[in-house]
């Protein structure tokens, strides 16, 4: 007996769907992946290097990507390329960006999978929230200023590891810090994505000429890392209890490589997945009015001007 759901639930079923795959080779493409060193990261990563891809790593801690490198050379014999810079702050976001654009012609695919959920309201050294500033403003940088090596190859792709977590709360613009109301992790968290999906549907529409395509994806409830920074019984109930309820996040990795190389996926552009199923967000992360808003106080507060072009 099936049970029907209206459209807005279909979340509650899709990760228990048949997921497509791809299985073509990605030889010789260049693939940038941030947030990579445990996790869903970490396992589209070795994902892509098996099946051929150059790999330029982007991570916040260096003695952790350091061992990722040793641990695909020790299997697969391959190198991949190493920058550190941590997401709290963009001009450590800026100089990878510059990195990447000075050491390499082009980039075929570019993976965001970087992210934090903390349960206290923390603030980086600009005075920005934690989580909006990691999972949505940093990405967003980065993502912009790689955009002129993406346009290089007219079939490039973007991917933003986002969430259903979106569904948890909304965006208010006038507050993007919590400074005016009460916070907490879920509220956070859920903000951050909801900005990410508005930016991604913004970026999607002013890419439109270019070839390159934007879409964001739920990588599925799958073992990572994030909340590792919380307190003692947030992580005694994510190592003891949350942990037996998760997948194995190949299943993300695959679907990540999925979106980012098939032929299926090519020209499609500002949407949202859950793993490779296509899936409508919540109702508040779909008011278009406010995409150009999130856009334009985005780019405020990485510091670059309001008429960016991409």
């Amino acid at each position: 007996m099936k049970i029907w759901l209206p459209e807005e639930l279909y979340f509650m079923r899709n990760g228990n769907l048949p997921q497509k795959k791809n299985e073509s080779s990605f030889t010789d493409k260049t693939v940038v992946i941030s947030g990579s060193t445990s996790g869903v990261g970490k396992a589209t990563l070795f994902e892509f290097v098996r099946n051929g891809a150059n790999v330029v790593m982007v991570a916040r801690n260096e003695s952790k990507a350091e061992q990722v490198k040793q641990e695909v050379f020790k299997k697969y014999n391959r190198e991949i390329d190493l920058i550190i810079a941590d997401f709290s702050d963009f001009d450590q976001v800026r100089k990878a960006a510059n990195d990447i654009l000075e050491n390499y012609n082009t980039i075929d695919l570019l993976i965001n999978s970087v992210g934090i959920h903390t349960t206290k309201r923390l603030y980086n050294k600009d005075g920005i929230e934690m989580s909006f500033c990691v999972n949505h403003l940093s990405v967003f940088l980065f993502t912009v200023l790689l955009i002129p090596r993406l346009k290089v190859n007219p079939s490039s792709r973007i991917i933003q590891v986002n969430s259903e977590g979106h569904r948890v709360n909304g965006l208010r613009i006038k507050d993007v810090n919590f400074k005016r109301r009460l916070y907490t992790g879920l509220r956070g968290y859920g903000q951050s994505k909801v900005a990410q999906l508005f930016t991604v549907y913004e970026l999607a529409k002013r890419l439109e000429d270019s070839g390159v395509t934007i879409n964001a994806m739920h990588p599925g409830a799958v073992k990572s890392n994030i909340g590792g920074n919380n307190g003692f019984l947030y992580r005694f109930w994510a190592k003891y209890v949350l942990v037996h309820t998760l997948k194995d996040p190949i299943i993300s990795a695959e679907s990540i490589y999925y979106l980012g190389t098939s032929q299926e996926m090519k020209g499609i552009s500002g949407k949202f997945y859950h793993l490779t199923i296509l899936e409508k967000p919540a109702w508040h992360a779909l008011k278009v009015k406010k995409q150009q808003p999130i856009w334009e106080l985005s780019l405020k507060m990485v510091g670059l001007p309001i008429d960016w072009e991409v």
